[in-house]
């Protein structure tokens, strides 16, 4: 079953999730490439190049589709999932969730916070199936599809889950609401922290000027 947003208000662990747009693009480019090559090949089922993560990241379509991403102090983007809507007028209910974590902060749930954030959006937009298509080799994929009560269906080395979600309400929408803003609050207060310490960093090479100025001064 869905975690409902009363039960994921009640967790003692925040994780600010904000939506992505073209500009957070380079960010993007960024975390994928920062994955090794089995994380590539489990993110999208091959051992991406290079050169094949940057066509994904510029084919990024932000009107249609909806980009979460977990930033840390130092804004650097170390999750991120793709909700994908389909465009065929016969499944324009469903949607497709892809995720990726940065090794180094793996085991802190960013990848199911992740999920029921798109979980939420999905359910405002009016999407009553999550589609998930992951490698059966992918574990922590398929135990967040397995957790939420999704259906399994194996077929050799890849698995499909199904997640019938329910239809959006009033909470629901107000949690996106009050989620969105918290996230988009939280970047703001860390992007005035990165320019602070920015700041802070050249004062401290004005004054090692000074002092190295001084020195061959006095010598």
């Amino acid at each position: 079953m869905v975690e409902t947003p009363e039960a994921r208000r009640a967790s003692p662990v925040v994780v600010p999730i904000r939506s992505l747009g073209p500009s957070h693009r380079s960010r993007i480019a960024t975390h994928l490439l920062a994955l090794d090559s089995d994380d590539r090949y489990l993110r999208f089922g091959f051992s991406a190049s290079d050169e094949q993560i940057g066509g994904y990241v510029a084919g990024l379509d932000f009107d249609r589709d909806e980009i979460f991403g977990v930033y840390n102090r130092k804004l650097e983007l170390i999750a991120m999932a793709h909700l994908a809507f389909s465009q065929q007028p016969e499944h324009r209910s469903c949607g497709e969730f892809g995720v990726s974590v940065l090794k180094k902060v793996r085991g802190r749930g960013y990848g199911s916070r992740l999920f029921e954030r798109a979980v939420i959006h999905a359910r405002n937009e009016g999407v009553d199936l999550m589609f998930i298509h992951a490698l059966t080799e992918n574990r922590a994929m398929l135990k967040i599809a397995r957790n939420a009560g999704a259906t399994l269906e194996r077929a050799g080395s890849e698995t499909d889950a199904f997640l019938r979600l329910p239809p959006a309400t009033l909470d629901s929408r107000v949690s996106e609401m009050v989620e969105e803003q918290l996230a988009q609050t939280d970047y703001q207060l860390k992007l005035q922290a990165r320019g602070f310490r920015d700041f802070l960093a050249s004062v401290q090479d004005v004054r090692q000027g000074v002092r190295d100025a001084r020195h061959k001064s006095a010598g």
